[in-house]
């Protein structure tokens, strides 16, 4: 019956990331739902958030034990969750991230893909990709001269 009630919270936790619902996420991580959870595509709900570019569930994650660096697998939603917030601009997600020890340098894929400042730059998000360097991040892929 455990698990029956963890797949529950899981699926009603990426509901609420989906929709931007910061309170339901609160309350549901406060009722026992698992912050590192895939959901049945192997998406982490840290990942959806860095896409979603909802900063305040992110925190939440974070704050739950959520790891900034575990990479999302799944198609459309493969790599990890700074990679995944640089690639779409959102750069209030990208200081949480970062402010709660995302590595700016770690490259998707198990270290063989793209940087989150590879991302960024592809965008283009030029706020973003400041952000990243300000944070030490160096581009995985050179630019052609």
């Amino acid at each position: 019956m455990k698990e029956r009630r963890q797949k529950k919270l899981s699926r009603r936790l990426f509901e609420a990331i989906l929709s931007g619902d910061a309170p339901s996420v609160r309350t549901l991580l406060a009722g026992g739902a698992q912050p590192e959870r895939r959901n049945g595509d192997g998406t982490t709900p840290l990942y959806l958030a860095a896409v979603q570019g909802e900063a305040e569930v992110a925190r939440l994650l974070l704050r739950a034990g959520a790891h900034p660096d575990t990479e999302s697998a799944g198609l459309g939603s493969e790599g990890t969750p700074l990679c995944a917030a640089a690639c779409w601009g959102h750069r209030d997600t990208v200081r949480v991230l970062l402010a709660h020890g995302a590595d700016p340098g770690l490259r998707e894929d198990r270290g063989t893909g793209l940087a989150p400042l590879d991302w960024a730059d592809h965008g283009p998000h030029p706020g973003t990709a400041a952000l990243l360097r300000a944070a030490g991040a160096r581009r995985a892929v050179r630019q052609a001269p």
